[in-house]
């Protein structure tokens, strides 16, 4: 097949052009053009250089579920292959043909990552045992407070697992999930798309982006969705739209703008309770609690400035601002066990609460970049700082039924009244200080190593509004990161890695600072990992990591002395991932990975976490796999598996999830090049099964078969 179209090039100093993932897919072809002397490094130019024609001969396939870089891992353009950390990725490609809006449906093909039930209103990541609601972060940058987030504006998204707190900070203790945003890129065009499915679901999103004049482009991002659920009562309504624009301010210095608005209401689904052990046995759109009581409302407005400017000489600066304002609100309305009536019949007792949280963070990271040579020796040296507040408050109020809080699990909607209270209030200031350096050195064309450390001071304040106690803590950390990597061949490496973060004891969500607690260290988490990656020509990525993940610093109470805390070794984690992306075929396209893992509670942390338990949410085996057969230019089928073995639900190992196996299909039309249709079947067979859980009260069945057909209009 022939592609003919036409090229606009901005003439730029010297960068490696395989390693940008927008224009990876013509590299091979422009290579050649952009080495002649018209693009010789000596001669940068802002004005646009217009080419009559490319013409590119060969396959219409080009790579769409492998990435073959990043820029978060180590904070400059590095191929994955050198990057010494388990790290997946996944491409705009792969959650368009699988019909995906959010992360639960993202981390289904991220080898050691899970999601748990978050309680029904937000994100909750399990990766390597450690389970979070704030390792959330956008283009870099901390996106921690907890809501539901969607992919409407997402280019690909990664899971980076593994602490490391050199680049990310604090948190992250068993890994983070990094969103990277859609940029004003200066091609002209965009696409409607419009999903209708099972379930009432209506959902419609746009992308278009355009150049204005010579030095900026525009590209807006939206979405829109009113659906429900095979959950009885369960409704979902949101938005988002995401303008962005992008300023050539110089022939080296570039200005990226985003301003986001998105909100998301829906109802809190907290799943079923268990009985013997089990999950209960119902219908999987049982309800049990009150829909009607039970509203999420999470609001998020964020602005985004990006300026990068390149020196010349190898070294580049980039700064990003981010300013972001979060409203949350919770309640709910949900079942907390069964119990058996006088009458002899089961019931599900009730309980109620509500949360609101206000947040307002702002953090800078300013970045410079070396790359230079001492002798034969290649380094790509990185030094920079991060400052940073966030302004919380949180109110929790407890619910009071007016009357019974017990439902017959034969009809478990409760239909009567709920009186809440306050329970306690608190707001906190947190300030974020901390400065880094990191150095990737070539020594040779076969031996690299990856080596850095962080230095942060966090320092938190905190009122308990309820009692007018205050409490504060001030941290110092050190991390350090070092990486050894050894390539045998320039696609191929092995590695072994060292690297480390830290929690304070204000908790992800700073708020858990108290009096017995305020003067402990942090926790720490110790990663110690080998790793081996092959990019197969470019077209086939496959990785192995190994790995074993320490939690240090647990504060318990004292068995000697139950008014005082002590810190002990809490818990360690091990496991084995392989992870899979790309081509078999020019007409066979696969993403997925196994993984083996295992872990146990070192020391007795209380009577629901005893020494010697397996670690909640950890199932010893999962794995998954999707494939997408392109069986002519406009027609092609999609068939995936996912597997999940079974797990605890809770700490104290008294409810076991069950594991499954679930299949899923899809056929694509491309009718012609504007109109693209598709079909996705989730559950073909039709499985029952438990997707996540929260508790051993809290386990949401998983959906029934369902079908989505998406229509996509480019322009």
């Amino acid at each position: 097949m022939v592609l003919l179209g036409t090229l606009t090039i901005i003439k730029r100093p010297p960068m490696n052009l395989t390693h940008r993932p927008a224009i990876r897919p013509l590299a091979a072809a422009l290579i050649v053009a952009l080495s002649s002397p018209a693009f010789a490094a000596d001669e940068v130019s802002a004005d646009p250089v217009q080419l009559d024609r490319v013409v590119v001969k060969g396959s219409r396939y080009l790579p769409a579920y492998q990435a073959l870089d990043t820029r978060s891992a180590t904070k400059t353009d590095t191929q994955l292959v050198d990057v010494p950390q388990s790290a997946t990725i996944i491409t705009e490609e792969l959650m368009r043909d699988q019909a995906m809006t959010g992360l639960p449906e993202v981390l289904r093909y991220v080898p050691g990552a899970g999601v748990a039930q978050g309680e029904g209103n937000r994100d909750t990541v399990v990766m390597r045992g450690n389970s979070s609601t704030a390792d959330f972060f956008v283009d870099g940058a901390r996106d921690d407070v907890q809501y539901i987030r969607d992919i409407y504006n997402i280019e690909r998204v990664e899971a980076l697992k593994g602490p490391n707190a050199l680049i990310f900070g604090r948190g992250g203790s068993g890994g983070v999930i990094n969103r990277v945003t859609k940029q004003a890129d200066g091609r002209e065009g965009g696409a409607v798309g419009i999903q209708i499915g099972n379930w009432n679901r209506k959902r419609g999103t746009v992308d278009w982006s355009t150049k204005m004049g010579e030095r900026a482009a525009f590209r807006i991002n939206g979405m829109v969705e009113d659906s429900e659920s095979y959950r009885d009562g369960f409704e979902l309504k949101r938005h988002g739209i995401n303008p962005v624009l992008r300023f050539n301010l110089g022939q080296n210095t570039r200005l990226d703008l985003s301003y986001e608005h998105f909100r998301d209401e829906r109802t809190a689904d907290r799943g079923v309770p268990s009985l013997n052990g089990r999950p209960y046995k119902t219908d999987p759109s049982t309800f049990f609690g009150s829909p009607d009581l039970s509203p999420v409302e999470a609001r998020v407005n964020a602005f985004d400035a990006t300026l990068v400017h390149v020196f010349g000489n190898g070294v580049e600066l980039r700064n990003h601002f981010r300013w972001a304002d979060y409203d949350k609100f919770y309640q709910n309305v949900f079942t907390n066990g069964l119990v058996t009536a006088t009458d002899g019949s089961l019931q599900a007792t009730l309980a109620a609460y509500n949360q609101q949280t206000n947040r307002r963070n702002w953090f800078n990271q300013s970045d410079f970049v070396f790359d230079f040579a001492t002798g034969s020796v290649r380094h790509t040296l990185l030094a920079g700082a991060e400052f940073g507040r966030q302004d919380t408050d949180n109110l929790r109020m407890n619910g009071a039924f007016q009357g019974s809080n017990r439902v017959p699990v034969s009809n478990p909607i409760y239909t009567g009244n709920v009186v809440f209270t306050p329970n306690r209030q608190n707001e906190s200031q947190a300030d974020i200080a901390a400065i880094y350096v990191q150095d990737q050195i070539a020594f040779s064309d076969n031996w690299m190593a990856v080596v850095g450390v962080r230095y942060d001071r966090f320092n938190i304040d905190m009122t308990d509004l309820t009692t007018a106690a205050r409490f504060s803590s001030r941290d110092s950390m050190w991390s350090p990161r070092a990486g050894l990597i050894y390539k045998p061949r320039q696609d191929m490496s092995f590695y072994a890695s060292y690297s480390m973060t830290f929690q304070p004891r204000a908790g992800e969500q700073l708020a858990s600072l108290s009096s017995s607690t305020e003067s402990l260290e942090p926790e720490k988490f110790i990663n110690k990992e080998l790793g081996w990656k092959w990019d197969m020509n470019n077209r086939l990525s496959l990785t192995i990591a190994a790995y074993q993940l320490d939690r240090q610093n647990v504060a318990v109470t004292d068995p000697a002395d139950i008014t005082r805390m002590i810190l002990v070794d809490g818990q360690r984690a091990r496991g084995v991932e392989a992870g899979i992306a790309g081509r078999i075929t020019e007409r066979w396209q696969v993403m997925g990975g196994y993984a083996w893992q295992t872990g146990e509670i070192l020391a007795t942390q209380s009577a629901n976490a005893p020494v010697g338990n397996r670690l909640a949410q950890l199932p010893k085996h999962s794995a998954s796999l999707w494939n997408r057969f392109d069986l002519t230019p406009k027609f092609g089928v999609g068939v995936g598996a996912i597997y999940r073995g079974s797990f605890y639900a809770s700490s104290d190992n008294t409810v076991t999830v069950p594991g499954f196996t679930r299949f899923d299909g899809a056929l694509f039309w491309d009718v012609n090049e504007q109109v693209q249709l598709q079909l996705n079947i989730e559950n073909l067979l039709d499985k029952e099964y438990y997707s996540s859980a929260h508790s051993n009260q809290n386990i949401t069945p998983g959906a029934p078969r369902g079908a989505m057909l998406s229509a996509r209009f480019s322009f």
